[in-house]
């Protein structure tokens, strides 16, 4: 039990329904959908979508989504591919001929078609219960009234505004400026766009006038995409990955997502006793730190588009992780893994929703670096995501940029399974951190029997191109020490992440937990 002497937050305790997500209005919507007789699906789509208006620097209908989720009465984890591919005439050879060693991030060269739109019709139709017209009417209505814009999404608009270029700067800035606490974001362009797909759906935004609009701003630019690229985007079905720490079976979307990454890191986790350190202490965040630089190495060396990737076993296989594990040193840090050309940021959204058929859903949405390329359509406003920065320039790499390639992805949605049944679809956003974000919740929860809402409390730690990255909850003591131990310690401006998790208990009461380093909470009914 916490110490309500000292700040801090509860868990959200319900029976009937429960959204976690990191905007109020977002997690607010997704539980009237619950009560007006959706489910879980309609919940999350209609939450996802409204947060593209509530938090336009983390998302929008212009970028790409990962789902995890089950039926109804089902303990069988589903995933769903909801990523983009590159148009079909962009080569990596034309890069290189520039003289570029990577996708430059604030160019339609970075530009993948989006992705979500597609996912989120086909997921309405098939899973859902109250259709489209239902699902995107708040966001809508909010569109058209406008958010009132949060604490931490006005800390975010500052950093990400510079990123905005021509009429992007005219739909996301307020007088040239980012706006500040409390001011309301309207986004009247994105209201006409979302009826025409309620309307029409998902042929409304990836053909015609609204497609049109998005390719005039990319082809201005010098951009190759066409009327087929967009006509052609389709989500594909896929078979989740999963892996065992002690009792709990992790569940993650297969690549092009590096939710395998988070399995080979527990995996190497495994060859140490977390559970007999301390879990803020020098010991555990050397060994997590070393762990992770080892999972990323090999995502960095073999995630990619699955059409173009052969090595995803490795990810799973135990002996692997076993070899990889005995390379940890216990009081010295190695160094930093191979560099890597793709580019890895921090900005996304995730939503997760519980119904009272426990279905559960676990949605990860997002357009990239902060406001993506920073290039918008100039009538509806529509954003585009830089994921083709996502992609390596590297002759021959399995990730090398290529016509209809999926690049490399950071999000990630989570889920648990324990004796056979699904007690936690979860997510930890932060770009590259979200395998060690996955990691180190489980090892929370698991390790050293902390609550849900304190194991996402908890100060966070990463090790990332050399630095390692701590929070502010660290004490100075512990990385003093680690910084003896030769880590290259760095405290970061802003913190590491943000997680929303929902705990399906055997009694049937949700528990919901939110992080409070972002806007949002945990809801239920």
């Amino acid at each position: 039990m916490r110490d309500f002497h000292t700040p801090g937050r509860s868990q959200v305790l319900a029976t009937e329904g429960m959204c976690a997500t990191s905007h109020p209005l977002a997690a607010q919507v997704a539980l009237q959908i619950l009560q007006q007789g959706g489910n879980a699906m309609d919940a999350a789509i209609a939450g996802a979508v409204l947060l593209g208006i509530c938090e336009p620097q983390m998302t929008g209908i212009g970028g790409d989504c990962f789902v995890l989720f089950n039926r109804a009465g089902e303990n069988k984890v589903r995933a769903l591919n909801g990523s983009g591919r590159a148009p079909a005439s962009a080569k990596a050879q034309d890069l290189r001929a520039k003289g570029l060693e990577t996708v430059p991030l604030n160019t339609p060269e970075a530009v993948t078609i989006p992705g979500a739109v597609d996912a989120f019709c086909h997921l309405a139709d098939t899973e859902g219960k109250l259709g489209l017209e239902t699902i995107l009417q708040p966001a809508v209505h909010y569109a058209e009234i406008g958010v009132p814009v949060a604490p931490r999404v006005a800390f975010d608009w500052i950093s990400g505004a510079p990123n905005l270029q021509g009429a992007a700067r005219d739909h996301y800035l307020f007088n040239g400026a980012a706006p500040e606490i409390g001011q309301v974001f309207c986004a009247p362009g994105q209201a006409q766009v979302l009826r025409q797909i309620a309307k029409y759906g998902r042929d409304a935004f990836y053909t015609g006038d609204i497609a049109q609009d998005m390719i005039d701003a990319l082809t201005s630019r010098g951009g190759v995409h066409t009327e087929a690229d967009f006509a052609s985007t389709a989500f594909s079905k896929t078979k989740p990955v999963s892996g065992w720490y002690h009792d709990t079976e992790l569940f993650e979307h297969p690549p092009n997502g590096q939710g395998a990454t988070a399995i080979l890191l527990l995996n190497i986790l495994k060859n140490f006793d977390l559970s007999g350190m301390d879990p803020f202490g020098v010991e555990r965040i050397h060994i997590e730190a070393e762990a992770s630089k080892l999972a990323y190495d090999a995502r960095n060396r073999f995630i990619a588009d699955p059409d173009h990737m052969a090595q995803a076993q490795k990810f799973t296989d135990q002996g692997i992780a076993d070899s990889l594990a005995a390379l940890i040193e216990p009081n010295r840090a190695m160094p930093a893994a191979a560099p890597v050309t793709e580019a890895i940021h921090k900005d996304t959204i995730y939503i997760t929703v519980v119904d009272r058929d426990r279905m559960a859903v676990s949605l990860i949405y997002s357009i990239f670096h902060s406001f993506g390329s920073g290039i918008a359509s100039e009538k509806y406003g529509i954003l585009l995501q830089n994921r083709g920065a996502g992609f390596t320039l590297q002759q021959g790499h399995p990730n090398e940029m290529g016509g209809g390639k999926r690049p490399m992805h950071t999000i990630i949605p989570g889920m648990v399974m324990q004796d056979n049944r699904i007690t936690m679809p979860f997510g930890v956003m932060g770009g590259a951190f979200q395998p060690t974000g996955h990691a180190r919740l489980l090892s929370n929860l698991t390790d050293h029997g902390l609550d849900l809402q304190t194991s996402i409390d908890a100060p966070r730690a990463f090790a990332d191109g050399g630095v390692l990255k701590l929070e502010r909850g660290i004490p100075r003591k512990v990385a003093e020490q680690l910084g003896d131990m030769g880590h290259k310690v760095e405290i970061p401006e802003t913190p590491l992440g943000g997680a929303q998790a929902i705990l399906i208990k055997e009694d049937g009461v949700l528990e919901g937990a939110s992080d409070p380093r972002k806007d949002g909470c945990a809801l239920g009914y």
